[in-house]
């Protein structure tokens, strides 16, 4: 919490060409805002651009990682706000065991990245991208498709985005399960939750895998070779939660091997996808650019939740989405 009489410093990190958040005006109202970009950092944070030490600092640019690298400049930090759903570039040790507290986008993204994973259930199952590329031959080829209802899903991550995914999934007919930390019963979302740790051992059950789960040391190659092996030949694997959850090139193996059938990946262990990485000239592989949660007005949403923590720590109020620096990830209530 900041004092009434004095407004908070609070540095905006961007990357360079991109704008700052849409409503830096209200911002501006509410704290002593300074803009920079990694170059500035530890002059901002230090106060020796000739102004105060910041307190809050909001990375705006939210897969940098300037701050571990400034961090002995931020002697007067307090909080920090990451404008992403992971916060694994964030936990470096010096910040996991200050006293500086971090908070994260966590809900923004939880709709558009389970209506992305729905999208690439329904894609696989009726074909649309083998229907495109015989369009492009101009070829007719009747095809029998899979039925979506009554098909299977693991949901790997049981936070908020892992929820949502299964709600919607559920919806469309399909049996959901999960895969977490703590393996329960009865789920009010994921029904029957399996222990991550064990997942070579359930991933035989799914047609469809998704990965939601955030990046930490325990999630870090979760699916490698050996759960690969385990899935069904006709599988397809998700993976919207962090490309380091897999291990890439037992994946491209594991394909080239017809087990599991298809992957759809949003992340990926290097961004950009380098150009010459297999994954682009596999066709059972389906390539998009780290975007699943990225709808329209995606960045006024987080603009808007900045804002409204800012508002609580100026008048002494929780602040909303505190991750568990331990943990790696905002705990559920």
């Amino acid at each position: 919490m900041s004092t009434a009489q004095e407004p908070p410093r609070v540095v905006v990190l961007t990357a360079d060409g991109t704008p700052p958040p849409a409503n830096e005006a209200a911002l501006r109202a509410l704290a002593d805002v300074t803009v920079v970009t990694r170059d500035g950092l530890a002059a901002a944070l230090a106060g020796t651009d000739g102004r105060r030490p910041a307190e809050v600092l909001l990375l705006w640019d939210f897969f940098s990682d300037a701050l571990a690298e400034a961090w002995d400049a931020a002697t007067g930090l307090r909080w920090v706000h990451v404008a992403a759903a992971g916060v694994d570039a964030m936990l470096f040790p010096a910040l996991r065991s200050s006293g500086v507290r971090l908070t994260n986008a966590h809900g923004v993204f939880d709709r558009p990245i389970a209506e992305f994973v729905l999208a690439a259930v329904l894609a696989r199952d009726k074909q649309l991208h083998r229907s495109k590329a015989l369009q492009r031959e101009h070829r007719w080829v009747h095809r029998e498709l899979r039925r979506t209802q009554r098909s299977t899903a693991l949901v790997v991550g049981t936070g908020g985005i892992g929820r949502e995914t299964a709600r919607l999934l559920r919806a469309v007919g399909m049996d959901v399960r999960g895969a977490g930390r703590t393996p329960r019963t009865e789920d009010p979302d994921l029904g029957t939750v399996v222990a991550s740790a064990e997942l070579a051992e359930h991933v035989g059950w799914a047609d469809h895998v998704v990965l939601a789960a955030p990046l930490t040391a325990q999630t870090r190659g979760i699916v490698d070779a050996r759960v690969l092996a385990a899935m069904r030949p006709h599988a397809h694997l998700v993976n919207v939660g962090r490309g380091q959850l897999v291990d890439e090139g037992a994946l491209v193996e594991a394909l080239r091997a017809g087990r599991p059938a298809a992957a759809t990946l949003d992340v990926f262990e290097t961004e950009p996808l380098p150009p010459d990485h297999p994954f682009w000239d596999m066709d059972d592989v389906h390539v998009s650019a780290h975007m699943c949660g990225d709808v329209e007005g995606w960045r006024d949403e987080l603009a808007a939740q900045f804002e409204a923590n800012l508002r609580r720590w100026r008048a002494g109020d929780p602040l909303l989405n505190e991750v568990d620096k331990d943990a790696g990830y905002v705990r559920s209530p």
